[in-house]
């Protein structure tokens, strides 16, 4: 499809308000999409203030544009959740629940989102750290034809110009343009004491000084089999080497964190004057997002993987072109299956036949958000790390519904977790065996009976629990 003078567009602006399916006139928009790495949805200080992290970029973006306080990864771990997010395909339905690299899917069946918009006519970028499920070198694959400092580790520092020169390179062409930071995911190797790719953060304050334990840094009452049997695990593995942190060290580790997040988030204003500078701000829209989260020790854990909040819920900000106003939304938000949906029709193309992801300016419209939204995740990161085990690979499902949040995993004697996400937003007390809410955990075991069935997903008919069957 190529441009034409008059677009219809998912999202415009009228009089500082927002006009849904209106329409602009001339070229179609430019689209930012600015990712961090293992970045928590509330580690922002516009969420938490400003005592132990500051981030005025992300603070801008939000001040410009709407903040999803219920978005959510496809699966907390690199390769799966930016391989669904650039493909608009629940991990399931591409085979890709790990983080094993390389190329893996073909892309005449699951095109990427570079090649869908250069094929509508973009000039297309991709800037940063890779993980994705195409051979990097390979253009018509993944449809990315500028490739600029594309590597895993130290490059963040790096990524604002070569945006910013991609973002003015000459061309008619509208651009999308992504630009992938590694940081905070530094703080694997400072967990490690190896060196940090992206930069040194300095010595940590004194303990005192430093944020103080989360209010759920204990383990979860009732918690799941897996959940404590892969606790124990990692912190038994030198790769996860947070078995004998105490409160000092794990205060000194959220400080770490927030530090990383600063470098990244004055990156990323680079981006955002190089932008306003190129004169093209106006019609361009920005989308602020993290691959998943960290657990930042709550219930003794660090790193990702699990469905706890902390590693599942993801920061989301989409700044409209012009939009000036700060607005939030609790619509329910699956970034792996919503985005590519989303961007396409902003800008009047065409999707991908079959996605099955929701637009989120037609939720932001309608002002109705899904029943439920689906997150899976295999608690492997490509290789057995688990000493005493012949593999180690449990897989689990997750729905997230408007009060609770259900998962199930196929190992263990008590697979199944439900909590109360109003009374409890720190998933402190299972409730999955509490015999008053169990026509609650029935209700979310059919919601993912259902979106099973519809989606072909064969994970429940292989590993279904006996008790999951006698759903009243």
């Amino acid at each position: 499809m190529k441009t034409s003078s008059k677009v219809t567009l998912g999202y415009a602006v009228l009089a500082g308000g927002l006009l849904l399916n209106g329409e602009l006139h001339g070229q179609q928009p430019n689209i930012l999409i600015i990712m961090t790495d293992q970045q928590s949805a509330d580690a922002m200080s516009n969420v938490i203030g400003n005592k132990y992290v500051n981030t005025p970029n992300m603070d801008y973006l939000a001040e410009h544009g709407i903040k999803f306080t219920k978005a959510y990864c496809p699966n907390p771990l690199c390769v799966p959740s930016r391989s669904s997010m650039f493909t608009g395909r629940y991990p399931h339905e591409i085979g890709i629940q790990d983080n094993k690299f390389g190329a893996r899917v073909d892309p005449e069946i699951v095109p990427c989102m570079g090649r869908v918009f250069y094929e509508n006519g973009y000039n297309t970028g991709y800037v940063g750290k890779w993980h994705l499920p195409y051979a990097g070198k390979d253009k018509n694959a993944h449809g990315f034809q500028y490739m600029g400092q594309v590597k895993d580790k130290g490059v963040d520092n790096l990524i604002a110009a070569s945006v910013i020169g991609f973002i003015n390179s000459e061309s008619d062409k509208p651009f999308l343009a992504i630009a992938s930071f590694c940081n905070p995911h530094n703080i694997c190797e400072w967990a490690r004491g190896d060196k940090l790719p992206d930069g040194d953060v300095g010595r940590p304050a004194s303990p005192d000084k430093c944020p103080p334990l989360l209010p759920n840094h204990d383990p979860t009452y009732n918690e799941t089999d897996i959940n404590r049997d892969m606790r124990a695990s990692i912190q038994a593995n030198p790769q996860f080497p947070v078995g004998d942190f105490d409160e000092a060290k794990w205060r000194e580790y959220r400080w770490a964190y927030y530090r990383m997040i600063e470098k990244v988030d004055r990156e990323i204003g680079k981006i955002i004057n190089g932008l306003k500078e190129s004169g093209k701000a106006e019609n361009t829209l920005i989308i602020f997002l993290s691959d998943h989260g960290d657990m930042l020790g709550a219930h003794n854990w660090n790193q990702k993987t699990v469905f706890y909040e902390e590693s599942s819920r993801v920061p989301l900000i989409i700044c409209p072109p012009g939009h000036k106003t700060q607005e939030q939304s609790d619509v329910l938000v699956q970034t792996g299956i919503d985005i590519l949906p989303s961007i396409c029709a902003f800008a009047g193309i065409r999707p991908p036949s079959g996605l099955p992801g929701n637009n989120i300016f037609d939720l932001l419209k309608t002002k109705r958000s899904p029943e439920y939204i689906v997150v899976s995740n295999k608690l492997s990161q490509g290789k057995n790390i688990f000493e005493n085990r012949e593999s180690f690979a449990p897989e689990g499902r997750m729905i997230r519904s408007k009060k609770y949040k259900y998962w199930i995993y196929n190992e263990g004697e008590q697979r199944e977790s439900l909590f109360d996400m109003e009374n409890d937003p720190g998933e402190m007390n299972d409730l999955a065996k509490n015999p008053a809410y169990k026509k609650e955990l029935n209700r979310h075991r059919r919601y993912l009976n259902k979106w099973a069935t519809k989606c072909g997903d064969p994970y429940l008919e292989n590993n279904q629990p006996d008790k999951i069957t006698t759903l009243n």
